[in-house]
């Protein structure tokens, strides 16, 4: 029988985008070995991905420990638990180091390696995608560029530099009260907007807008120090321009958090995924986070032809 896994969603490396995948039996000989038991499925173009999600439940996804400005421990959930908030079971949630991240600057309360990683600078962004929705939030210093290509910015500028972790939240929550912009866009939201994008010149105009009312409230300094602001802009990758310059891509016609899936991996931007059907002559958006938390098993599946497929020609 086929090896069982639970699925944590889609990260980025140099060598492009992975499904994060952990053992629950042994993993295919194809995947990567990361971090223990932990492996990935590099989704490059022309990889076959097909599976069947084997449970309705969405299950636990363990905890981390955080030691240091880059140095951090995955445990993986010991009861193999349901999800009971967010991605997490409750227990494993009360152990989360990260569970203080987005309430220390008003708490002052954190385990000592949270502390350590937030004393590293900080970047504040304002990020667009592909339909104009707009966030502002934050990255730190070694994972500046990563943290927009893994949240699929299509458009976006750093508007300040600030000396911590603890400051940059600051500025993130006085951005949102001050500007308006949201801290959080939802991954079914980016799915959908790859499948009308607005025009570059568009998304560049809505991004300049926000990022300019952003370095205006910030430029007046708002009484504290440890911040400055700054006018850099985020280069996705190359790969990017090729999808947004499809036409006609569809969404993908199944809930992928249930059932067999089988599809050809195209393109991939951020958490989403251009994939191929057999037999079908349209390209889809799949929104691959869908996929965080269930249990897969690979197989011989193929997703069958939806009906806009015979409704467009």
């Amino acid at each position: 029988m086929e090896p069982t896994y639970l699925c944590s969603g889609v990260t980025w490396h140099d060598a492009g985008p992975a499904l994060s995948l952990h053992e629950v039996q042994a993993l295919p000989a194809d995947s990567v070995a990361q971090d223990g038991t932990r492996r990935e499925l590099l989704l490059t173009p022309d990889t076959r991905l097909a599976f069947e999600v084997t449970a309705e439940e969405k299950y636990c996804l363990g905890f981390h420990r955080v030691h240091g400005r880059d140095d951090r421990t995955w445990v993986p959930c010991a009861e193999e638990a349901p999800t009971e908030r967010g991605s997490q079971c409750s227990r494993c949630f009360a152990q989360d180091d990260l569970r203080f991240m987005h309430d220390i600057h008003r708490s002052g309360i954190a385990p000592a390696g949270l502390k350590r990683y937030l004393d590293q600078p900080h970047w504040l962004y304002v990020a667009t995608f592909a339909d104009g929705s707009t966030k502002v939030g934050t990255a730190a210093d070694l994972r500046k560029r990563a943290r927009l290509v893994e949240q699929g910015a299509v458009v976006a500028q750093y508007v300040a530099y600030a000396r911590d972790g603890r400051i940059v939240r600051i500025l993130e929550d006085e951005v949102t009260r001050t500007v308006g912009l949201q801290q959080a866009v939802r991954s079914a939201t980016k799915a959908a907007a790859l499948c009308a994008p607005l025009p570059p010149v568009d998304l560049e105009h809505v991004n300049d807008g926000f990022a300019l009312a952003a370095r205006g409230l910030l430029g007046g300094g708002m009484g504290i120090e440890g911040f400055e602001v700054v006018h850099e802009e985020f280069e996705p990758p190359s790969s990017w321009a090729r999808v947004l310059g499809y036409r006609g891509l569809q969404p993908y016609p199944e809930p992928l958090g249930r059932g067999r899936h089988g599809v050809t991996v195209r393109e991939v931007l951020g958490p989403s995924a251009l994939v191929s059907i057999d037999g079908a002559d349209l390209l889809f958006v799949a929104d691959l986070s869908q996929l965080k938390g269930r249990r897969l098993r690979r197989g011989d599946f193929s997703t069958a032809v939806p009906a806009v497929q015979e409704a467009l020609f």
